[in-house]
């Protein structure tokens, strides 16, 4: 597994163990695609194999990597109608018990329901090796308030030995109760330097551009380098929005802004992209140009009328420009 930056946070971690002060539950706040839940994942491993030696730790790693370990609960990936509902690929990503999302009123989107928890909470009574049982919740965010409630109250009466490691990017979408029962952990995002690892073999064009890309966020490259469909159009997104910022043309910037019409995974990327491009403009242009962008963020997370909007961007910018 393969873990770069967050030093502080892995020596605190290591600390617990070495210490014997492993808490009952853990939070792991940060960005998305910072490596919370690779670090969550490792922690775990860590704790299963306290006592062992190294053959026994490195087949404690392997069982769990492939979540058939018993005492090492995983919810990631839901099982969610018309979305996701291959049950073998869900397998490689979450083995707590779904089948109750798929009947008899089949779950539609992707939020923890109380049943979700109620079937992890199944689960926790009994080791079956040995002293620790551990349960990790990605996107603890996604909890329904009757699923943080049923939560919180294993919070509060834990039983020995079963460690809950939680996930969120949204700290505040938690319920406070939660999360003034967690030890909790602040991920940053993690310095180029510290990421070139993850780039070496690579050119050093395609190493710029992948660590800018990430903007700190290790999993961000990781998708990237190991996707160069993905990669190649993301290149090609970065172009149409240096375009964007460099044209003098209000007609081309409407062309340029088309793929935000409607809301897709594209439209997405790519106003991230304007966001990145953004930065390469002069100082003085940047400052008035910032607060334009942020209002078209703002604007298409709502129900805003988007061909407007992008309408108003584009005029708000060519004047700034003038």
């Amino acid at each position: 597994m393969s873990i770069v930056g967050h030093t502080e946070q892995l020596a605190q971690l290591e600390q617990d163990i070495v210490t014997n002060n492993i808490a009952h539950a853990y939070l792991f706040s940060g960005p998305r695609h910072i490596g919370k839940l690779t670090i969550a994942k490792w922690f775990g491993k860590k704790i299963l194999s306290i006592g062992q030696s190294v053959e026994e730790a490195r087949y404690t790693e392997k069982q769990c990597d492939r979540l058939i370990h018993p005492d090492f609960l995983l919810l990631d990936m839901l099982w969610v109608q018309k979305l996701s509902e291959d049950w073998d690929t869900i397998a490689r990503f979450s083995n707590v018990p779904q089948q109750h999302r798929a009947k008899p009123k089949p779950k539609t989107t992707d939020t923890i329901s109380i049943e979700d928890i109620r079937a992890i909470q199944e689960r926790l009574p009994d080791t079956a090796i040995g002293e620790f049982r551990i349960c990790i919740i990605r996107s603890a965010e996604r909890m329904q308030e009757a699923a943080a409630s049923a939560l919180l109250k294993m919070l509060e009466e834990p039983l020995p030995g079963r460690i809950f490691i939680l996930t969120t990017e949204s700290i505040g979408s938690l319920l406070p109760t939660v999360e003034s029962r967690v030890r909790r952990l602040h991920f940053g995002r993690v310095c180029a330097k510290n990421m070139l690892p993850l780039v070496d073999g690579m050119t050093e064009d395609e190493q710029r551009f992948l660590l800018y890309l990430a903007q700190g966020a290790p999993g961000v490259l990781t998708c990237y380098r190991e996707n160069p469909d993905a990669l190649r159009d993301a290149r090609m997104l970065h172009e149409r929005a240096r375009s964007f910022w460099k044209t003098v043309s209000c007609q081309e910037r409407m062309k340029l802004l088309d793929i935000l019409a409607e809301r897709s995974s594209i439209s997405n990327e790519f106003l991230i992209s304007i966001g990145l491009a953004l930065r390469e403009t002069r100082p003085p242009f940047f400052v008035r140009a910032a607060k334009a962008y942020s209002k078209l963020v703002f604007g298409l997370q709502s129900n805003t009328n988007r061909p407007l909007l992008l309408q108003q961007f584009a005029l708000g910018v060519s004047q700034e420009l003038q």
